[in-house]
């Protein structure tokens, strides 16, 4: 019997002990899971919506049940008005739903519980709440990545008594387009049918057509929708039961004459395929997709706020381009028409470095955007008397300079070529490409290469000087030898040379005397002057800091916490851009400064962070979602700095960095295009 008993007892000690690791196990992936997730409950706190994007389209959610403020189209424009610039366009909104319960429509008057998460891991945004105390609602809404031009709703009703519900679904037409139309279209495709709604427009002033068509999916049960003529509505009613549960979803496309040269079809055919596919594959080929793009995540251990803000970052900058497009990143992704969806600097110096070191199929789609503009660029140094090619500051599909005339960042903020160029050369460092240097990447810097020997004068004394341009600091205009300007200038034309010799091509030697030879001020105490006038004024953003990183070119740390010191303190408080203390965080991180460098870290986001998701906004007064420029000086705080990964002539390396004191292990994965694995611990 003792036998048996002591038998009996390490069974259950094995059987306690393998429930103990399992449960170890559950707690440790539910914990996981935790920091993925984005949530908001309270429904009467103020609210910045956060996008759902692929790239291709953006998607808004607000707060009210169903409601999907506007589709944003990447990169299809229109005139914003007559004789004025180019501006992104809305789409059609597809993704227009409306629910009624025994004849009473649901709103935010009749609805408790309500709560929403964005899934960051599944690209998902859900809601949930219980409608006229006759039924829990929830449903999720993505903008599908395995579907650029599409998006999907789902949608789950149980009833909690005996209930009518009715569902309707319209076609949202902004005020973008001019002439418009809608109709309902019923057709069977290989036996099965189908009911859709469709409508195309015009857009205002006739740069583009633009077509949308919707469906019901029904998973396999027979419902048939009917058309409401007099409101232009697809609808269906179905009666549930107490305890029933129905599920349904909402597939919509938005195809443009940018993209498709018989948009109103396409769009047509993009629904057909989505309902032939099914919900669940439509959802498995997205989840599959957004995998792929978390390989490479960045994982911080000590800090589950900066873990979800971070992640948020990356998220967003994931949603907002796509490898193979050919198309970059406006300031505010896929979220809204701010600075008319133009094409910025902030693509190369913010938002590329973080995708170049974490995805280069992004990367590459960024720098394609740029040499397919090529000829555009030439057009432009050509009409300002300069050589080579002269990218605008804003550029718009055409590659043309779309700026509006009343800002002189059109006409005078040329470090934007520079900035091209050194995004081009770190393409390179990463991938190691010959073949892609010899046919696009040396061609471009040839280019820009020719420009800056058009663009600088040289000085009795045997140095060159760059007269009236706008820096990176955007309150001085007109100015001579701007730090950041000159520096960018420099490190085009070196990278220019080495692309040259890697190619097989002969090196200008004028290249090589102007790149050495471009002055950078500075003060009599060794701070580096901003430009041949400044005086110590208020600046808009970091402009001297930039030289060091990520320029590179002052690595004296004497010299750098001077720079810091000094111009701090200069950045304007109110309307600066997020982007500035992320550059100081990554200089303090790296010198071993980890307070300080901590410190900036939160001045890179805090003051700009907006409820209830942490979407951040361009400066602390402002309220646009989501500012990706932001999103990418912040990453580059932690990759670059907090984690020391700098991009070399050799490759990735990793430099000796500091953590925050409370932070344990800061880990980036899928680095490079050898998906390396790179550990920073205190």
């Amino acid at each position: 019997k003792m036998y048996f008993r002591m038998k009996i007892a390490m069974r259950i000690h094995a059987i306690c002990f393998i429930l103990g690791i399992i449960l170890s196990v559950t707690s440790l992936k539910a914990e996981e899971e935790r920091l993925w997730q984005l949530h908001a409950v309270d429904i009467q706190a103020p609210y910045a919506p956060a996008p759902m994007a692929n790239g291709c389209i953006g998607i808004l959610p607000q707060k009210e049940p169903f409601a999907v403020e506007h589709v944003m189209l990447n990169h299809v424009f229109d005139a914003a008005s007559p004789h004025v610039v180019s501006r992104v366009m809305r789409g059609i909104n597809p993704f227009c739903l409306s629910m009624k319960i025994d004849n009473k429509k649901v709103d935010t008057s009749n609805i408790s519980g309500w709560q929403q998460t964005i899934d960051m891991r599944r690209a998902v945004h859900r809601t949930g709440f219980h409608a006229l105390e006759k039924a829990d609602v929830s449903y999720e809404l993505c903008a599908l990545r395995n579907l650029p031009y599409a998006g999907l709703i789902r949608v789950t009703i149980q009833a909690c008594k005996d209930m009518l519900l009715e569902v309707r679904s319209e076609m949202g037409i902004p005020d973008d387009y001019s002439q418009s139309s809608i109709r309902y279209r019923e057709m069977e495709a290989d036996g099965n049918r189908m009911y859709m709604l469709e409508s195309d427009a015009t857009s205002r002033f006739g740069y583009r057509r633009v077509a949308s068509t919707s469906s019901f999916l029904f998973n396999g049960e027979q419902i048939k929708p009917m058309y409401d003529e007099a409101t232009r509505e697809l609808f269906f009613s179905i009666q549930l039961k107490k305890g029933e549960t129905f599920c349904f979803s909402l597939v919509g496309s938005v195809c443009s004459s940018r993209d498709f040269f018989d948009p109103y079809n396409e769009a047509e055919r993009q629904v057909i395929y989505a309902v032939h596919e099914g919900e669940e594959a439509l959802m498995q080929a997205h989840y599959r997709l957004w995998d792929e793009l978390w390989q490479g995540d960045i994982r911080i251990e000590g800090d589950d706020d900066a873990q979800r803000i971070v992640r948020f970052a990356l998220f967003n900058l994931y949603s907002s381009c796509r490898g193979g497009s050919r198309l970059s990143i406006p300031p505010m992704g896929l979220s809204l028409q701010g600075y008319n969806g133009h094409i910025f600097w902030d693509t190369e110096l913010w938002m590329y470095p973080p995708m170049l070191l974490l995805n280069q199929d992004i990367a590459r789609s960024m720098l394609d955007y740029r040499f397919d503009r090529l000829p555009a660029a030439r057009k432009k140094a050509l009409a300002y008397g300069y050589r080579g090619a002269m990218f605008p500051w804003e550029s718009d599909d055409s590659g043309e300079e779309a700026t509006p005339t009343h800002a002189l960042t059109g006409p005078f903020e040329h470090h934007i070529t520079a900035d091209i160029g050194i995004a081009c050369w770190n393409y390179y460092c990463v991938t190691r490409d010959v073949r892609w240097l010899q046919r696009e990447g040396y061609p471009l810097l040839k280019e820009i290469a020719d420009f800056w020997t058009s663009r600088v004068t040289r000085n009795q004394d045997g140095s060159y000087s760059i007269h009236n341009v706008t820096g990176a600091d955007e309150y001085a205009n007109g100015v001579t030898d701007n730090a950041f300007t000159n520096g960018a200038a420099s490190l085009a034309l070196k990278y220019a040379c080495q692309a040259a010799e890697i190619c097989g091509e002969k090196v200008p030697e004028i290249w090589w005397e102007i790149g050495e030879n471009i002055r950078v001020l500075q003060f009599e105490n060794g701070v580096t002057r901003e430009h041949s006038t400044y005086k110590g004024e208020m600046i808009k953003q970091a402009d001297a800091n930039l030289l060091a990183y990520p320029l590179g070119l002052i690595t004296d740390e004497y010299r750098q916490r001077q720079d810091l010191e000094y111009y701090a303190e200069r950045i304007d408080q109110k309307d600066g851009p997020a982007m500035s203390y992320s550059v100081y965080c990554v200089q303090y991180a790296r010198m071993g400064e980890a307070d300080k460098a901590y410190e900036m870290f939160r001045r890179c986001y805090e003051p700009n962070l907006r409820k209830p998701f942490g979407v951040i906004s361009e400066t602390p007064t402002s309220n646009n979602p989501y500012f990706m420029t932001g999103a990418g000086g912040l990453l580059q705080a932690v990759l670059n700095g907090f984690c020391g990964l700098q991009i070399t002539d050799e490759g990735i390396v990793q430099l000796p960095s500091a953590l925050p004191s409370h932070w344990k292990r800061v880990t980036v994965t899928g680095v490079g295009s050898d998906k390396k694995t790179y550990v920073r611990e205190r």
